[in-house]
């Protein structure tokens, strides 16, 4: 077996120094400033946060721990920041270009960003009183997660579940996607989402995962008073252990040419449908 350095000519290695020259000047430029970064992290266990939705959600939330606030002008008379009185963090006016060097000049920040320490999950037992929960079985994308937020606040999802792992953290990102959502929704995380499920079953959910395969409309398939819709990863759908631990499987049907929709999408119309399911239910008692 030959040697894979002894065989380089000196052409590869002329090119591996041009590569190590250019990799040590945009370090050094990076070190000359301070890095932005597009999933809104802080860099020292904190997130940033942006957009005028996501930020005023963030500062009417009594469990939001803000450690500073960069805002424009025009931003903080949007904010009406007036009506927030000493507020007990740093406030800083600053120029638009401030907030683009921070999180990048393509986040749309309307003038306004945070640094906060993110939101603690709860444990699964925290569940008491609750009839319509949502699971997502490894949904990585975090414009997906927080379109998804959005909608289950908007059905009143008492809580989010996730797994710890092939989960988005919580970012500049999955908040502006959610428009403020994240502020009002329980989100747990979990480390077995099998044993998870089983939990939900054993406390009176009706488990359900979506399928496009299922063997039943979803509207036809609720049974319980409490339900746990499961959605599966864009492209891979529900894991195969989560298919077998469910106690349902259900399709969306859909007339049209494409038979599937994006999972946020998929999200909100299984949503309503559970919905409407347990208000009607509700209104039978």
């Amino acid at each position: 077996m030959s040697d894979d350095h002894n065989s380089r000519t000196p052409k590869d290695s002329h090119y591996a120094r041009l590569r190590r020259a250019h990799r040590d000047r945009n370090q050094q430029k990076r070190g000359s400033q301070q890095p932005f970064t597009r999933d809104g992290d802080g860099g020292d266990g904190t997130v940033r946060l942006y957009g005028l939705h996501t930020v005023r959600a963030a500062l009417d939330n009594p469990k939001r721990r803000i450690k500073h606030l960069r805002v424009t002008r025009n931003a903080a008379a949007r904010l009406d920041l007036e009506k927030y009185t000493a507020l007990p963090f740093p406030v800083e006016t600053v120029e638009p270009r401030e907030i683009d060097r921070l999180i990048g000049p393509d986040a749309v920040h309307q003038g306004v960003l945070i640094e906060a320490e993110p939101l603690k999950p709860k444990p699964l037992r925290d569940l008491d009183g609750a009839a319509l929960v949502l699971v997502l079985d490894q949904v990585t994308d975090p414009h997906n997660v927080g379109a998804i937020m959005r909608s289950a606040v908007a059905f009143g999802v008492n809580a989010l579940v996730t797994t710890a792992r092939h989960s988005p953290a919580e970012s500049g990102v999955l908040a502006k996607a959610a428009s403020g959502a994240l502020e009002h929704i329980d989100h747990l995380t979990v480390r077995n989402l099998a044993t998870a499920l089983e939990e939900l079953s054993q406390a009176g959910f009706q488990t359900i995962g979506l399928d496009s395969d299922g063997p039943e409309q979803l509207e036809n398939t609720f049974r319980e008073n409490r339900i746990a819709l499961v959605l599966g990863a864009e492209g891979k759908g529900l894991r195969q252990k989560t298919r077998e631990t469910v106690s349902a499987l259900a399709r969306l049907d859909v007339p049209g040419a494409i038979r599937s929709l994006n999972v946020s999408n998929a999200a909100a119309v299984s949503l309503y449908a559970a919905y409407q399911h347990l208000k009607s239910a509700s209104d039978r008692r």
